[in-house]
C-alpha cells in the first residue's frame, strides 16, 4: 500500500471545493454533499453524464460478467461509469469501461493517495491515467470502515442512476442503493437466482420498488438513448460479428442450430461469437435457447 501511496503521490492532487464552478451540479443537489473533492486525474469528468455500477466483493462469474458487460455498453456511448474501487463488482465495472477506451470514476473511502484494497494498485494507477480518482478524505486518510458508507452517497450522488449488478443481503451497495433513492435518482438491479444468496440483495430492491434491468439495452432505455445506430454497429463488431448480428436481425428468434444452418458454421465456432455478442448487449438470450438481435 505504501508503495501505491507514493506512486499516486507523483501525480496532482487537486483539491475541488462546493463554491467552485468544478464542483459537480449533481452533489450540489444531495443533502449533505462533500465540501470538497481531491482528485488525481481528469477532474472534467465529474461534469459529464454519469452512472454507478456497485455490487459486493464477493461475486460469481454470472455477477461478475455483468458487471463488466454493462460497463463496456456505458463506455461505448460516452457515459461515465462511477464506482468505489472495491473488489468484486466494482472492480469489474471499472475494467469493463477502461477495456472499451471510456471513462471512469473511482470514488474512495480513503485518501486519494491510497489504494485500498492494495490487490487494485495497478487499476487504481490506470484510472489515475486514463479516468479520476476522487476521495471527500485528504491524503493520507487511511480507510477506516465507517469511511465506505459515508462515501457511498457521493457514488450515487455523482450519478443520474445507479445499477446494483449483484449483492447479498447485508452488502454495502444497497447502502448506495438507499443513497440513490434518497436522493431522487434512478434505481435498477439486475435480477438473480433465488436460491442463491449472491443475488438476495438485488432480488430485494427489485421487490422493494427498484427497476428490474434484465439486458444491458435496457440501461440505456432508462437513460434514454435507445438502442445503438445502425452506423456505429459495424465499427463495433469484426466482419463475422456482424453476419451473425445480420442473420438474428433477418432471423428473429433463431436457435444456435438455425444460427449455423443459415450461416454454414460450425457450432464450436458460433457459440463463443454469440456470447461475445452477448456481453457486448447487442443480442440476448431467450430461455436459454434464442439469440434475440436487440431492436
Amino acid at each position: 500500500m505504501e508503495r501505491n501511496r507514493r506512486e499516486s503521490a507523483d501525480r496532482e492532487i487537486r483539491i475541488i471545493t462546493a463554491d467552485q464552478e468544478e464542483y459537480p451540479q449533481l452533489l450540489r443537489e444531495i443533502k449533505g454533499g462533500p465540501k470538497q473533492l481531491y482528485c488525481i486525474g481528469d477532474a472534467g469528468l465529474l461534469r459529464t453524464r454519469c452512472v454507478s455500477v456497485v455490487g459486493s466483493r464477493t461475486t460469481t462469474v454470472y455477477g461478475r460478467n455483468t458487471a463488466r458487460a454493462i460497463a463496456r455498453h456505458l463506455a461505448r456511448r460516452g457515459i461515465t461509469v462511477v464506482s468505489g474501487l472495491a473488489a468484486g463488482i466494482d472492480t469489474c465495472a471499472h475494467e469493463g469501461a477502461l477495456e472499451e477506451q471510456g471513462r471512469t470514476i473511482a470514488v474512495l473511502g480513503c485518501g486519494p493517495d491510497i489504494c485500498y484494497p492494495a490487490e487494485n494498485g495497478a487499476l487504481k494507477a490506470a484510472i489515475e491515467r486514463r479516468g479520476l480518482v476522487v476521495s471527500e478524505y485528504p491524503p493520507g486518510t487511511k480507510p477506516f470502515s465507517y469511511n465506505f458508507p459515508q462515501r457511498n452517497r457521493i457514488i450515487s450522488g455523482l450519478s443520474e442512476l445507479t445499477a446494483v449488478v449483484q449483492a447479498r443481503s447485508r452488502s454495502g451497495a444497497l447502502i448506495t442503493a438507499e443513497c440513490a433513492a434518497e436522493q431522487g435518482r434512478t434505481l435498477v438491479a439486475v435480477p438473480g437466482n433465488i436460491d442463491s444468496q449472491y443475488n438476495q440483495g438485488t432480488n430485494q430492491l427489485i421487490r422493494d420498488g427498484a427497476a428490474p434491468l434484465t439486458t444491458t439495452e435496457e440501461i440505456l432505455e432508462y437513460l434514454g438513448l435507445g438502442s445503438i445506430p445502425e452506423e456505429d454497429m459495424a465499427g463495433m463488431l469484426s466482419e463475422t460479428e456482424h453476419r451473425i448480428y445480420q442473420l438474428l436481425k433477418e432471423g428473429g428468434e433463431m436457435s444456435v442450430d438455425e444460427v449455423c444452418r443459415a450461416g454454414d458454421f460450425r457450432a464450436v465456432y458460433v457459440l463463443p461469437i454469440l456470447s461475445s455478442l452477448e456481453l457486448k448487449g447487442i443480442i440476448y438470450s431467450a430461455a436459454g435457447k434464442f439469440f434475440l438481435a436487440n431492436p
